[in-house]
């Protein structure tokens, strides 16, 4: 071989390397990117799950309290019914003295509007409603939840995968760290929209 020869294959093979050095960087530039993206999308997700978890209890606590004010106007109503049913059998049917006829018109007029007070919005009927909207509330967010959890732990070994890609210079661990991350945003998507329910972990 010629000393030529000998020069254009070592100048060849420098070339080939620095092609490749040159791709490589490439590479790890854009994985760098890429990492920074999902590791945006991991926060979106946590702050997702974080306000689930805070709107289940907090509406579970509204229901409760709701419900608890619901069983006060209840027993308070049923005492009105009872005094006023006393009253009655006491008075005589009908033979009541006017004072005392006043006071059950009292009680039976109170009785109902514990029952419905569209004016203040704390009557029985109305109070049940508001409950069951918070129970509704706490269960949104409840079947949301298990969807920020899933897309949080896939966008984390998405990172892992990633960051071992750029140390390694490895195309296929990148792919398999994109389709997790791809897996965790749709995850976080059907946290937000509920487009279907998960079962809780």
């Amino acid at each position: 071989m010629e000393a030529t020869e000998i020069a254009d294959s070592i100048h060849g093979g420098h070339g080939a390397h620095a092609h490749s050095a040159e791709s490589d960087d490439k590479f790890r530039k854009l994985t760098g990117i890429y990492l920074g993206v999902v590791a945006m999308l991991l926060s979106i997700a946590s702050l997702g799950g974080s306000n689930a978890t805070k709107e289940m209890l907090s509406a579970n606590i509204h229901a409760s309290d709701t419900y608890a004010y619901y069983q006060a106007k209840y027993m308070r109503q049923t005492s009105y019914q009872i005094a006023a049913d006393q009253l009655e059998v006491l008075g005589g049917a009908g033979n009541a003295s006017p004072a005392t006829a006043e006071l059950i018109k009292r009680y039976r007029d109170t009785a109902v509007r514990y029952e419905s007070s569209p004016d203040t919005g704390d009557g029985k009927k109305e109070l049940l409603a508001k409950a069951r909207a918070w129970e509704e509330r706490r269960d949104r967010a409840a079947a949301q939840d298990p969807n920020f959890d899933y897309a949080e732990a896939l966008f984390q070994i998405a990172i892992v995968l990633g960051s071992v890609s750029i140390v390694a210079a490895s195309r296929s661990l990148l792919v398999l760290s994109a389709a997790l991350a791809a897996g965790g945003s749709l995850l976080t998507a059907n946290g937000y929209l509920l487009w279907a329910s998960l079962p809780a972990l």
